[in-house]
């Protein structure tokens, strides 16, 4: 189809309502910022797929116009630039209960370099070819830019899918690929999973997107560099991320089953204990 109705394809999927409450913690994330620095809030994630918001962290990707505008750091904005995202944590009241969202930021221009087909890493690729949901847009110009980003997105993510088969588990058969690129607690199962909950989409999207060619990777390599990215953007998020050892820590028991019990020094220390729980978490299974 021509591009036209891929962005509106992908500007009605963009569009899908979500609930008042990841509005609301949406918008309190934005307010940790100057007010004219956000371009948009993007959500993702289980609580756009029906977990309840109180049963996990809301995700949001916080994009903003500027790298110096990712923090009020310049060490760690300058890290954001050379390895995006920065992560964060934050926390609100609710009616009756408290809402927690880890949001990474980083700014515009490198969230659409990094979702480009000369890109190797799918980090952002692939994330952004999977449902997800503008929450907030600072205008129209702005709403557009974002829609072109998450088109390129899934150009991408088919175009590599299409790189390791031509048969109906194309979808499932590229996400298991890019997952192999990181350190991730859930089994090679979830791919097909996220695939068979929204098989409308990706129907739909395998419809609109058929002009797209297939693109051969190296996925050793790229399972090599993407691990290492992985473990290099946890060592980074863990001067950010407050609270972060507890999450990962029920992170991985709940997709793995490994059970993570943490000591008091790691949740004071969380660099060293990701450093010293890696090797047996590997061991374990509980990350691959």
């Amino acid at each position: 189809m021509s591009a036209l109705e891929q962005e509106q394809f992908v500007a009605d999927s963009l569009a899908g309502a979500v609930d008042d409450d990841i509005v609301a913690m949406a918008d309190y994330v934005r307010a940790q910022f100057d007010a004219d620095s956000v371009v948009a809030v993007l959500g993702y994630g289980s609580c756009l797929r029906g977990v309840s918001t109180a049963d996990s962290l809301i995700d949001f990707y916080v994009l903003v116009r500027k790298p110096s505008q990712v923090s009020s750091s310049a060490i760690s904005a300058r890290a954001c630039s050379i390895l995006p995202p920065n992560v964060y944590y934050a926390e609100m009241p609710y009616q009756d209960r408290t809402l927690r969202t880890k949001f990474a930021v980083l700014d515009i221009e490198t969230f659409g370099a990094w979702v480009g087909a000369g890109t190797k890493n799918p980090y952002f690729w692939a994330r952004f070819s999977q449902p997800c949901s503008l929450v907030w847009a600072a205008g129209d110009d702005e709403r557009a830019q974002i829609v072109g980003h998450v088109r390129q997105a899934v150009r991408t993510m088919f175009g590599h899918c299409r790189g390791v088969s031509g048969g109906d588990d194309l979808w499932q058969r590229g996400l298991v690929e890019t997952y192999r690129t990181e350190l991730r607690a859930e089994g090679p199962s979830r791919a097909g999973e996220i695939v068979d909950r929204n098989k409308e989409y990706y129907r739909a999207t395998g419809e609109h997107f058929d002009d797209v060619q297939p693109i051969k990777a190296q996925w050793f390599l790229r399972r090599v560099q993407g691990k290492l990215f992985s473990v290099l953007r946890l060592l980074k998020a863990s001067f950010t991320f407050t609270g972060g050892a507890d999450y990962l820590s029920w992170k991985i028991s709940r997709h793995s089953g490994v059970e993570v019990k943490l000591k008091p020094w790691q949740r004071r220390h969380p660099l060293l204990a990701a450093v010293y729980l890696l090797p047996w978490l590997l061991r374990k299974g509980a990350v691959r």
